[in-house]
């Protein structure tokens, strides 16, 4: 038994397999996952199960998913998301492997991607003019309850669970034909963070005459995509980081960087940029970063800070700044995204782990300490793994 146990290890042979009530399907099997089981919890090897893709489905074999900050918010409690076991991504590319009979736009084989929502109520105004991420109906790739009367009402109750898996089944409507100018592993991390930048910089940008100078803070897996793409967009561009650390990096994108620490710094930039997008998802002062903003100038945040924000009022009457939010992009923004990003080349900064390396990678992105570039699982590692109690039975 000994050697046949050691001949069946696997790469995830530290984690323990469970199979829980957590995926679309109460009580499912047939998916592997990684999931988060209790607050505070380890990402841990389980067992999820999946519908049979119902008339205006797309069931896809999952190749790559990116791990993005939001995981570790949702997970972590920190955006009073208390639904546990969860298996979270929203950045997932992969390949069609079945379509219901209604569907158009996919078949079998077509590598596409879904990205942070799975649904919306189809019918509201918000939902005609193509911002279904703004639906009050709006459900979430992973931590939303399935509703009913939506399909698959034996899954009603039952959290939606994310893209850590090995495949999923998803309306059409929100699937997205990945370019074939885009390699898989770098379109996953585009559906999150390449739509959640593209979206405001392309309301702000786009139409607009080339040179208008944007600032970018926060120099992470967001703030390194949103460069690009405002650099694409014919921005003149500069990163405000903690520290110069990331300088080259910066210069090596094609942009400047300053030290928002530095109050001698900025205090060179007054009434400087058209456009401040806000990529930093931790507790920070704004305002001495408001202030180089040009009068009219407006400051985007995208980071999903809980706390509010200090705001000098006196400073916005002054300067008309504006100060607005931004939640990643509805249909028409993420396929348009797409679009962009394979006509201008723009592809994140990604490292390629395993399976068995992607909780050391969670743990990293809790403590802060990840670098620029998007982790990105390569699911096929997930997918041929073998549970403790698999392993045992080979």
């Amino acid at each position: 038994l000994s050697r046949r146990h050691a001949a069946a290890r696997s790469p995830l042979d530290h984690f323990t397999a469970r199979t829980t009530k957590m995926a679309t399907l109460p009580n499912g099997s047939g998916t592997k996952a990684l999931a988060i089981m209790e607050a505070g919890g380890k990402l841990e090897l389980t067992e999820i199960g999946r519908p049979a893709p119902g008339q205006q489905d797309v069931a896809i074999e999952i190749v790559y998913s990116g791990m993005c900050h939001s995981d570790i918010h949702a997970t972590g409690g920190s955006w009073g998301v208390d639904v546990y076991p969860l298996a979270p991504g929203h950045e997932i590319a992969g390949i069609v492997t079945a379509v219901g009979d209604a569907v158009t736009r996919f078949k079998v084989g077509d590598r596409v991607g879904v990205g942070c929502h799975v649904g919306s109520c189809r019918q509201c105004e918000l939902c005609d003019e193509g911002m279904e991420n703004h639906c009050a109906a709006m459900l979430q790739t992973y931590s939303s309850a399935w509703p009913l009367g939506k399909g698959h009402d034996e899954c009603a109750g039952t959290p939606t669970n994310g893209g850590y898996s090995t495949d999923v089944v998803v309306d059409e409507h929100f699937v997205f034909a990945v370019p074939d100018a885009l390699p898989l592993e770098f379109a996953a991390p585009l559906l999150c963070a390449g739509v959640t930048t593209y979206a405001p910089l392309a309301r702000h940008l786009l139409g607009r005459p080339r040179g208008q100078r944007v600032g970018v803070v926060g120099f992470g897996g967001l703030g390194h995509v949103a460069v690009k793409m405002a650099l694409a967009m014919g921005a003149e561009v500069t990163v405000f980081s903690r520290s110069l650390a990331k300088k080259a990096d910066a210069e090596r994108l094609g942009a400047s960087m300053v030290a928002h620490s530095d109050a001698a710094a900025l205090a060179k930039l007054p009434r400087t940029f058209h456009l401040i997008l806000d990529t930093v998802s931790a507790e920070h002062e704004i305002m001495p970063i408001v202030g180089t903003l040009r009068v009219g100038g407006t400051y985007v945040t995208i980071g999903g800070v809980t706390v509010p924000y200090a705001v000098n009022s006196m400073a916005l009457l002054f300067n008309r700044f504006r100060i607005e939010g931004s939640l990643t992009g509805g249909v028409p923004e993420t396929a348009a995204m797409l679009a962009f990003a394979a006509e201008h080349g723009i592809k994140p900064d990604i490292k390629v782990i395993t399976a068995s390396e992607a909780a050391d990678a969670y743990a990293e992105l809790q403590s802060g300490g990840a670098p620029a570039a998007r982790y990105v699982i390569d699911v096929a590692t997930l997918r041929n793994a073998h549970s403790s109690a698999e392993r045992l039975l080979r």
